[in-house]
């Protein structure tokens, strides 16, 4: 190991972090001035990675799970070779920048996930460790190892003080991830001050107890953090956590070891005291000392050579596995490995669609052999036990499995969503998970940071409504379909029946640009006849004419998931006491598609200039761009507890209650 070199980069790292933090007049230099000898260390001496191919499938990961000290990482990336160049990096916090201020998945080479809400990164990382040893357990062979690599995370106090990171390390634990080693960066600072005010448990004796091997050692010792990872890479059996004592802010003689350099510029002043005490040239900005470029310039070298190797060895994996040579390709593009034959269900027949859901995941399950997840210890109200694996093996993946498909979070909601972002940014698998969807609100951090970075995770929420019943008002999501729907990027789909449900299925699977929520009823629903034979296509607009009286409709009842039976009922009895009235039932499937469609579409399937009455059992925000508020069924208070059909009764949400107010506005 070249020491020298390795804090020429070190220093290169606490220089571009200054320059380019002073020039936004914005950022955090504290992390990468007090943790630049890990990164030196880890991509100058112990990962290995193509620089010139960061999707490299075979490559170690490095998530910074800190992620507000992205210059850490910016800087690193751009020595290592990386397509990050100086005038990048002089770009910092920028518009358009391929720096931004916390790292971003898909906008800057190198980076394996969107950081900066502190846990998110260590729990990702969770996820990519099992992509690890679910990828390696399904390919690699008895001739030849194509997957065999680490996930490296760093941590602050920050992010372990976050119940995600409790959540997802506690799972790791649990499930023996040998591969996935974390660096604490443990400078005891916090924005607030010392972390003394606030946060003062054993670390290490709380991963102990998750299962975790702990390790400690000094952020500023190359030769200690060398020996304590070789040691995290000898336990094979446990995850590991190497403590490192380091000083927020290293170098700077009047700000380091204090919360004052923690997210602020240092100021010219202190620039220019902190380039002397560390031997940076005063004259110069954006330095890199010349021994880090050329020390990278020789590692590069030998890292192709590795990369070289490797490819020679999957050449001939391939030669001599075509069939799993397939297999992984199709996987790696996304395309189902066999036919989707989804069940059929007949009209009039009454099914739940958390049970139809099911019946459709193990059909789905069949055509896509890489479709994991599993659910926060709702797998039978959740309806999402996978169908047995065709070898033979056990189903679930666990120390002792690490070829099963279902993961068994455990009442761990938010660790679970984060790990399925891990599992979709790995690459070659198709991640779901479940819960209620009241719990929603448990997923939304990881749920927003997969919409953000456009993974194609899936979300099987069932339990949608008041209907849900006995369990009261705790679990009775009344806001929550609403505010799923505020969150860019994400396709919320609420089935109105078996069928529907199947379809949604079939869209989520499809996606690729993004994530989806699959909302689910709990009480059974009918099988509706549809007036569109083509309906499945047109449902990919958001929604379609389910009961069509008239090419021009007097009124349009408009309803999603379970209402949309409400409305076909209420238009009954709004045809009974007005006959000549031509009325037509709209089911919507995914609002926020359709109120993106053309005007014309929209308008197409809402039979305007119809008057549009819409019933949602929960808050009524959003639906007033279609329908005049006081034509709006729905429910704006929380619920109560009591049999579903009773508590809706109570609330005054039924198909009667529907009837009377449109008869009312006519």
């Amino acid at each position: 190991m070249d020491l020298r070199s390795l804090e020429k980069i070190a220093l290169s790292v606490r220089s571009l972090t200054i320059d380019a933090i002073q020039k936004a007049n914005s950022g955090h230099p504290g992390l990468p001035m007090g943790a630049a000898e890990l990164a030196a260390y880890l991509y100058g001496a112990e990962m290995k990675y193509d620089a010139s191919d960061p999707a490299w499938i075979n490559r170690d990961r490095f998530v910074l799970s800190a992620g507000h000290g992205s210059m850490l990482l910016y800087s690193i990336l751009h020595m290592a070779g990386f397509d990050l160049s100086l005038d990048d990096i002089k770009t910092f916090r920028q518009i358009g920048s391929k720096c931004p201020g916390h790292p971003e998945y898909g906008v800057t080479p190198g980076v394996e996930t969107t950081t900066g809400p502190l846990g998110q990164g260590i729990a990702t990382a969770v996820g990519l460790a099992i992509g690890e040893r679910m990828m390696a357990a399904a390919f690699n062979t008895a001739g030849a190892t194509i997957l065999d690599h680490y996930t490296y995370t760093m941590v602050g106090d920050g992010c372990l003080q976050e119940g995600v990171a409790s959540e997802a390390c506690s799972l790791a634990g649990h499930l023996g991830l040998g591969k996935l080693i974390a660096y604490y960066d443990s400078n005891s600072i916090t924005i607030d001050g010392s972390t003394d005010i606030a946060f003062t448990e054993d670390v290490g004796k709380r991963f102990e107890a998750y299962g975790w091997q702990v390790l400690r050692g000094d952020m500023y010792d190359f030769e200690g953090i060398a020996a304590l990872t070789a040691q995290a890479k000898a336990e094979t059996g446990k995850p590991s956590l190497i403590i490192l004592k380091s000083v927020i802010g290293k170098g700077s003689p009047n700000k380091q070891g204090t919360a004052g350099i923690h997210g602020a510029a240092l100021g010219e002043e202190e620039i220019a005291k902190t380039k002397a005490n560390l031997g940076i040239p005063a004259d110069q900005t954006f330095w890199v000392a010349p021994e880090a470029y050329s020390y990278f310039a020789a590692r590069k070298a030998a890292l192709k050579a590795s990369r070289k190797a490797w490819d020679e060895t999957f050449a001939q994996w391939k030669k001599a596995n075509p069939a799993l040579a397939a297999e992984l390709a199709a996987r790696l593009s996304g395309a189902p490995a066999a036919a989707l034959e989804m069940p059929a269900f007949a009209q009039g027949d009454k099914i739940a669609t958390r049970n139809a859901s099911g019946k459709c995941l193990a059909a789905v399950a069949k055509a896509w052999p890489n479709l994991v997840g599993g659910s926060a210890d709702l797998t039978s109200p959740n309806v999402t036990q996978l169908p047995a694996n065709p070898s033979g093996l056990p189903l679930d993946f666990n120390a002792g499995n690490p070829a099963g498909r279902y993961i068994r979070f455990g009442v761990r909601e938010h660790g679970m969503a984060a790990i399925a972002n891990g599992l979709a940014l790995y690459g070659g698998l198709k991640a779901f998970v479940a819960t209620f969807l009241v719990f929603a609100d448990y997923l939304r951090p990881s749920v927003r940071l997969a919409a953000l970075m456009k993974l194609p995770v899936i979300y099987v929420l069932t339990h949608d409504s008041i209907f849900v019943g006995e369990d009261g008002p705790t679990h009775q999501p009344i806001e929550t379909l609403a505010s799923l729907r505020a969150i860019p990027g994400l396709s919320v789909l609420r089935p109105a029946d078996a069928e529907e449900t199947a379809a949604c299925w079939k869209m989520a699977m499809e996606r690729t640009d993004g994530p989806t929520a699959i909302l689910l009823s709990r009480q059974n629903l009918p099988v509706l006849a549809k007036a569109d034979p083509d309906w499945a296509s047109t449902m990919k607009v958001g929604a379609y004419v389910v009961k069509n009286a008239a090419k021009d409709p007097d009124i349009t009842l408009v309803g999603s998931g379970s209402e949309v039976a409400l409305a076909e009922k209420a238009a009954e009895l709004v045809a009974a006491k007005r006959p000549e009235l031509a009325i037509n039932v709209v089911s919507v499937v995914d609002r926020n598609a359709f109120y993106a469609a053309p005007a014309p579409v929209r308008n197409a399937i809402l039979g305007a200039p119809a008057k549009v009455f819409v019933a949602e059992a929960g808050i009524a925000m959003g639906w007033e761009r279609i329908a005049a508020p006081e034509n709006i069924l729905s429910i704006d208070r929380f619920g109560e507890s009591g049999p579903g059909e009773k508590v809706a009764a109570h609330l005054g949400f039924t198909a009667e209650a529907f009837a009377d107010k449109i008869l009312a506005a006519l």
